[in-house]
């Protein structure tokens, strides 16, 4: 049994648990040696195994006391932009290289009362800022399927952890698409919930009004149980909805018969790769088949969402990472002359290629002359994606179409062109704007060169129902089996 605990659901492990036919330190070894075995992925950046391990013995300690739970004693990894007391967070930058917080993040904190066992902190693009995880200061992550693919990003690490099965369920972020497109591309489960459902407290902060925590897990079912304990309000977080905790498994038995499912006629245009067309398009069919409606409705401003998200996300981002000027916060350049030289120096040194791409973008646009041009703009355009969101729901339930416009690329195929990275975001950037919440599952894999590489299907949901959200891509993987596919590098 021992040797297989890597391949089993979240609830299967969790059974196991109850049983007592393992042992939460059984786990976290079994787990804890598959990360060890598998380090040429790149997907952890610091891992404490004694840290894991009494976390472990202190969760069957839990349960030897009468204490049970769905999460007790199941290991997880965090994503570097959550702060953690016992692991580095270093938001994956030379900025905050070996900082050790005095707090756990919300998530974290909610998570290890539920009794998850931390495994480590795991890679990200450089302050969450990119689609291909090549970002990080540490080197970027491998894409399990295929090595000389990325694995997208900016929770790549997140997202290739739990594709290898190194790590049951990660926790992750998503601004503008960075749960969802790396999910897509490894072919695992991606759920980026309502905007201001998790909170954002111990976050380190991109973009303040689209920065939202998520997860990546093998499927819908177990992202549900997980997004239970996740979610809450936080009076620490200004951002945080005060609302009713809920059970976000109640509806993994609904059937889908007369769903509605809205097809956004722009998300089927010009620039798809015709393999996720045909990946997308079939799994259309299946929901067709299991009793949905598909109904054509239209989006017509969501092909403004890059220009918007690429004056706002900026803008917030210049103001967030002000803070790390070697002074108050992040590294200090050893050699400078006064104090504004210190400044230039350490911020030149601290900050990777695309952060400073995005601070300057986003100082450009605060600035006097161009606030009302270009900041106040996006925002007025950004409001009309979230109202034709708001209409879209009145004819349908939930919202489907392709996660990327292709399947993951190569190392460096896009690195010379900001521009056409940032188009990877084309279809996850709309629904992020609007604030509701999304999830990319596996729906099948690329053609020819490209057959080793994973497709997505993205579905979102109005505001506040992702326990539907959740169960209708449950309804599609208890028809399909493309979630239980492991890559074969990785399946011992």
């Amino acid at each position: 049994m021992s040797d297989v605990l890597h391949q089993l659901s979240l609830a299967a492990l969790a059974r196991l648990l109850a049983a007592r036919d393992v042992s939460a330190v059984d786990l976290a070894r079994h787990f804890l040696d598959r990360i060890e075995r598998h380090r040429g992925l790149n997907a952890f950046l610091d891992v404490r195994p004694e840290v894991t391990l009494a976390q472990a013995r202190a969760a069957d300690a839990r349960r030897a006391a009468g204490e049970s739970g769905v999460l007790l004693g199941i290991p997880v990894a965090h994503k570097d932009i959550f702060v953690t007391r016992d692991f580095a967070s270093t938001a994956a930058s030379r900025m905050l290289e070996g900082y050790m917080s005095p707090f756990d993040a919300t998530v974290v904190e909610r998570l290890a009362s539920a009794g998850m066992v931390t495994l480590g902190k795991v890679n990200c693009d450089e302050f969450a800022m990119g689609s291909s995880n090549e970002n990080s200061a540490y080197g970027p992550v491998l894409n399990p399927w295929d090595a000389a693919a990325v694995p997208g990003g900016s929770s790549g690490g997140s997202s290739a952890a739990v594709a290898a099965r190194i790590a049951p369920v990660a926790t992750a972020t998503d601004t503008g698409g960075s749960i969802r497109e790396p999910a897509a591309f490894c072919g695992i489960t991606g759920t980026k919930p309502t905007y201001g459902r998790p909170s954002r407290w111990g976050m380190i902060a991109f973009a303040s009004s689209l920065d939202t925590a998520g997860l990546m897990t093998v499927s819908a079912e177990d992202a549900a149980w997980v997004l239970s304990a996740m979610c809450g309000f936080d009076p620490n977080d200004s951002t945080s909805v005060d609302r009713p905790e809920e059970d976000f498994t109640r509806d993994l038995a609904r059937p889908v018969k007369g769903l509605r499912i809205g097809v956004p006629k722009e998300f089927f245009a010009d620039g798809m790769q015709p393999d996720v067309e045909r990946a997308v398009r079939g799994a259309l069919e299946t929901y067709r088949s299991l009793g949905a409606e598909l109904v054509e409705i239209s989006l017509p401003s969501a092909e403004l969402g890059i220009p918007v998200y690429y004056v706002v996300a900026p803008a917030e981002c210049s103001s967030n990472l002000s803070r790390f000027d070697g002074v108050r916060y992040g590294h200090r350049a050893k050699d400078h002359g006064d104090l504004a030289d210190m400044i230039k120096r350490s911020r030149a040194e601290g900050f990777g290629p695309e952060p400073k791409r995005r601070i300057l973008i986003g100082t450009y646009v605060l600035s006097h002359g161009y606030y009302d041009a270009y900041y106040i703009k996006a925002q007025q355009v950004r409001r009309l994606i979230a109202d034709e969101f708001r209409q879209a729901f009145t004819r349908c339930d939930v919202i489907a179409g392709p996660v990327v416009p292709s399947v993951a690329f190569g190392f460096g195929e896009k690195a010379a062109d900001p521009v056409s990275m940032y188009m990877s975001d084309l279809y996850t950037i709309p629904g992020s704007l609007a604030g509701v919440p999304s999830v990319s599952i596996p729906c099948g894999f690329g053609e020819g060169a490209n057959a080793s590489r994973p497709v997505g299907l993205q579905l979102m949901a109005n505001h506040f129902d992702e326990a539907r959200l959740l169960g209708v891509a449950h309804q599609y993987q208890l028809a399909t089996d493309w979630h239980r596919r492991v890559p074969s590098a990785f399946a011992d």
